[in-house]
């Protein structure tokens, strides 16, 4: 799958898997949602409980910027299989200080525009961007929608 097919896929879907590893390389997946711009993705902690707002994506982007974004389509006819990932470079936006906030202003303008459970309550916690370096997949058949 090309680049640019890679990267419609995974901005059309709901929720993606968030993988990332701390400085000893123990990887660490969460389910995520998110907004693409461009070669940006960006997930932020929101409402959900949560046993702890030290979260280890956080953490583990604070050690080690590699992460990766995967997303996926799954059917009982796998001829319409396919998968989509964005691998890059993250940073945690409230650690960038104010010179970032802006940017972490308009990442949140964009999940509560893709998210309707954000309109009325939007992400109050940290901001993960992921510079996307490379966007990746594969689909079972060509015409796989």
């Amino acid at each position: 799958m090309e680049a640019a097919q890679a990267r419609l896929r995974l901005s059309g879907c709901r929720v993606a898997r968030l993988a990332t590893a701390d400085a000893a390389g123990r990887p660490h997946v969460v389910p995520v949602t998110f907004a693409v711009a461009g070669d940006l993705i960006y997930t932020a902690v929101d409402h959900k409980p949560k046993r702890t707002r030290d979260l280890r994506r956080l953490r583990n982007v604070r050690e080690n910027p590699r992460a990766s974004l995967l997303a996926d389509h799954y059917e009982e006819d796998w001829a319409r299989l396919w998968w989509a990932r964005a691998d890059g470079r993250a940073r945690v936006l409230d650690d960038e200080g104010e010179a970032a906030e802006h940017i972490r202003r308009a990442a949140i303008l964009l999940l509560t525009r893709r998210y309707e459970q954000y309109r009325g309550r939007p992400p109050q916690g940290p901001v993960i961007e992921i510079a996307v370096e490379r966007w990746s997949g594969w689909a079972a058949s060509p015409g796989t929608p």
